[in-house]
């Protein structure tokens, strides 16, 4: 159960860390986005090797090449077909458009990996990674290094490039198709890239890697990135059912969007943006801020509602370890229903001790639920001539400010209405 489409991945998360040079690299970044890590020591795996990215930044923040050469010469070698060259002589003729093509191609590729080779990998500090990741770099250091680049690159620097190294090449070429280390070569340097393009965004942002702990979820500073100069908030609780209030208009959904945020970056692995953080490990996620119909099942809000809250339910019950956010929980329905249901829930999903709940409410009688497993915080709103300003400040308990009647009243309507009521008499 993975429901994360309103922390809108594609759009909004993925131009933060996508600092890629080409298609290929741009999607393995977001298929990285969008899968979860299946435990604990995953997610620290890949912090560690983010860290080394990290460390290596002298060497890896202006890597870069030709976009168009990355996309000919992945052409060239995944669709490599040899020339023949036997039997021919240039004695009395020249090279045929195929041999010129080839040469082209070949004279291409070499500069192109002797670029990555001699700029970029053969500079990086391998003992930086971790084991198990200094073996995709090594597989492509020996990638590269099968082609003995230093010594082509002089030969073709030289315009020394003659048949019998043009045959040299094709035997590697054919030797490494042979044993399909041309599409892992692919894999493990736009893996690599994925990381670098993270690592460089990490970096920039200033982002932080969380530490875990079961029970405790901490942040320091912590913020949605797209929003220009946002309100850094702090946030503490080791109940594992959140109640957040207050009125319209004072963060509610921004708060539970980059709270989900930064719980699920660190569940990538990912560093999150707050300067400190202390996070649970989850393995499911269902965070549903947006208000939608399920058109294609003709579910209303409420029943859509209904159908999730059920499967995240289900999940817990399973023993999984689930995050949820529901914003205005069952708003859909009518007040009395609204109440009793929204007191069960919360009530309710505070057994699954191992899941962790963020559930919004506007409903005022909700504030008399009492239990060790939840926790109230409200977004504050100040009164400042009779006009709510508001601070976007997390603040622990329950807000008493009615917004709603405030601004009724201060655009008239109580006049305007009891005026038309008069005239209709």
């Amino acid at each position: 159960m993975n429901n994360i489409q309103d922390l809108n991945i594609k759009n909004e998360i993925l131009p933060i860390f996508d600092n890629s040079l080409n298609s290929f690299t741009k999607n393995k970044i977001l298929y990285l986005l969008e899968t979860p890590l299946i435990s604990e020591d995953k997610i620290i795996e890949r912090q560690n090797i983010l860290k080394a990215f990290g460390s290596n930044m002298k060497v890896l923040e202006s890597y870069s090449y030709t976009v168009l050469y990355l996309n000919e010469v992945h052409f060239f070698l995944n669709n490599f077909k040899a020339v023949n060259l036997k039997g021919r002589s240039l004695l009395f003729s020249g090279p045929s458009d195929d041999e010129i093509l080839l040469n082209n191609k070949l004279h291409q590729m070499l500069l192109f990996f002797n670029r990555l080779e001699s700029v970029y990998f053969s500079r990086i500090t391998l003992k930086d990674f971790p084991e198990i990741y200094r073996k995709d770099l090594n597989r492509i250091l020996s990638f590269l290094s099968f082609f003995d680049l230093k010594h082509y690159e002089l030969i073709i620097r030289e315009k020394r490039l003659r048949r019998k190294h043009v045959k040299e090449l094709i035997n590697k070429i054919l030797k490494l198709k042979l044993e399909q280390r041309i599409e892992a070569f692919w894999e493990d340097l736009f893996l690599f890239e994925s990381y670098c393009s993270i690592s460089v965004a990490i970096k920039n942002k200033n982002f932080s890697f969380p530490t875990f702990k079961e029970k405790e979820i901490s942040l320091n500073d912590f913020y949605h990135p797209i929003i220009k100069n946002p309100i850094k908030n702090n946030f503490t609780a080791f109940s594992n059912v959140i109640v957040l209030n207050g009125p319209n208009m004072s963060g509610k959904s921004t708060f539970l969007k980059s709270i989900s945020l930064c719980i699920y970056l660190g569940n990538l692995g990912l560093a999150i943006p707050a300067s400190k953080g202390i996070i649970p490990f989850c393995s499911d996620f269902s965070i549903v801020i947006t208000k939608r119909d399920n058109i294609l099942s003709g579910y209303s809000h409420f029943m859509t509602e209904i159908i999730n809250l059920k499967d995240v339910v289900l999940q817990a019950a399973e023993g999984k370890r689930c995050f949820a956010v529901f914003d205005e929980l069952f708003s859909g329905t009518n007040v009395e229903d609204a109440l009793e249901i929204c007191r069960t829930t919360i009530n309710g999903v505070s057994k699954y001790n191992n899941s962790y709940f963020f559930i919004s409410t506007h409903i005022q009688e909700l504030r008399d639920i009492t239990n060790n497993n939840i926790s109230t915080f409200y977004l504050d709103c100040e009164l400042i001539n009779d006009m709510p300003t508001f601070t976007y400040k997390l603040k622990k308990g329950w807000s008493n400010i009615k917004v709603g009647r405030i601004l009724f009243d201060k655009e008239g309507l109580n006049e305007l209405l009891h005026v038309s009521k008069a005239v209709n008499k």
